[in-house]
């Protein structure tokens, strides 16, 4: 789910190929692993008062790569010290793994902390006089877990699935920056955590052993675990299922992000505000030919098809488009009807971030870059559709109701 999906409504619209009807659901869906709802974190010092989150919502559901950005200050270490109970918020929910996170007392967060969460930090974090083996065992000892040859072959099971069985016997200084790193993963395992929280996991590592690590954090979401990782590496950022992007404490819808880059952060943080979460079910139709659209539209999870109509009245998919691209530009720009259908596509459905007409307009008055960019795309999409209504396209196929 987006960034988008933080709200606590969203419109749900239409069944198959049936445009309008609509139903909304509280609570956006219900049993995400991770739920903040509506978060504030105020610090008070001789200085004043700091506001570090303001009125934050972020869901996370079961098996997702999320990773957390922003610049230094932005309120990336705010949020990971409220999802991990390190913290706790000035008001707002913080509800992780079905625990209220925020009603717990110190006594009962160890405990549900050392179940639920698998925690890895920058600089790994390990006892220096204990060996890895004895590193990765201690969790289990602290939560009273298995049996002590239990914990044994716990422990040396994991040390082989992160490449160090040969070192179980050596001491955190005896290995290499990146095999520490491996060890704290495999201590974070030790009692089988549903979530994984790293904080800068690669961030004391050269560029190899990032990606080493990285592709074993990717091992681990396939096997169901949910991995939240703060990171400063772009290039890792993007390479996850999905980024949260925070900015004075607000998160930002990651795609808008993408898409406009010519944007300053308040500006994407008002946009954001401004966007409504829409889910459209398989087959509904979101625009349909001839009708004058009044929203602007970003996909954040699924696909859509587009369909032109043809001169003899049969309409044709000529393409489709998933998360990150936008659409819904062409009409609000040059005014008139839409000169194709769009629908969710008919096998899976699709997540939308709405923008109204008054908004998406004063977006493109504010930024004569995002105009541009926006422009430039409108036109070659509406070449590509005057030029496929006059014929079937290549490898197109008929309109399914």
């Amino acid at each position: 789910m987006s960034g988008l999906a933080r709200r606590w409504h969203v419109t749900v619209v239409g069944e198959r190929g049936v445009p309008g009807k609509c139903e909304t659901f509280s609570g956006v869906r219900r049993g995400h692993l991770i739920d903040l709802r509506r978060v504030v974190k105020v610090y008070e010092s001789a200085a004043g008062r700091f506001t570090a989150l303001k009125n934050v919502d972020l869901q996370v559901d079961e098996g997702e790569f999320v990773a957390v950005i922003g610049k230094s200050g932005s309120g990336k270490s705010t949020l990971i010290n409220m999802i991990t109970g390190i913290d706790r918020p000035t008001s707002g929910e913080v509800i992780v793994a079905g625990t209220p996170v925020h009603t717990l007392g110190e006594g009962a967060m160890a405990v549900w902390r050392g179940k639920a969460l698998g925690i890895i930090f920058q600089f790994f974090q390990l006892l220096p006089t204990l060996t890895l083996i004895e590193n990765v065992m201690l969790p289990m000892d602290f939560a009273g877990l298995y049996t002590p040859r239990q914990r044994w072959e716990r422990a040396m099971h994991l040390l082989d699935q992160v490449g160090l069985a040969e070192h179980a016997y050596k001491v955190p200084a005896a290995v290499s920056g990146g095999e520490q790193q491996r060890a704290a993963i495999a201590r974070a395992l030790a009692n089988d955590p549903p979530i994984l929280v790293a904080d800068e996991p690669t961030g004391n590592l050269d560029s190899q052993t990032a990606r080493s690590v990285f592709r074993l954090f990717e091992d681990l979401m396939r096997q169901g675990k949910t991995i939240l990782m703060v990171t400063h590496d772009s290039d890792l950022a993007q390479a996850v299922s999905r980024t949260i992007v925070l900015a004075d404490g607000q998160i930002i819808e990651e795609y808008l992000a993408r898409v406009f880059p010519a944007l300053t952060e308040s500006q994407l943080v008002e946009i954001t505000r401004q966007l409504e979460p829409i889910r459209y079910l398989p087959g509904a139709i979101i625009i349909r030919r001839g009708q004058i659209p009044d929203r602007f539209y970003l996909i954040t999870r699924g696909k859509v098809e587009i369909l032109i109509q043809r001169d003899e009245g049969r309409e044709f998919v000529v393409t489709t488009m998933s998360r990150g691209q936008f659409f819904g530009e062409i009409e609000l720009l040059r005014g008139g009807q839409a000169i194709a259908t769009v629908r969710a596509a008919v096998d899976a459905g699709v997540e939308v971030a709405a923008l109204e007409r008054k908004e998406f307009e004063a977006l493109v008055s504010q930024s004569e870059a995002v105009r541009q960019a926006i422009e430039r795309v409108a036109e070659e999409r509406a070449a590509v559709h005057m030029a496929a209504s006059g014929r079937a396209p290549e490898g197109g196929e008929p309109r399914r109701d």
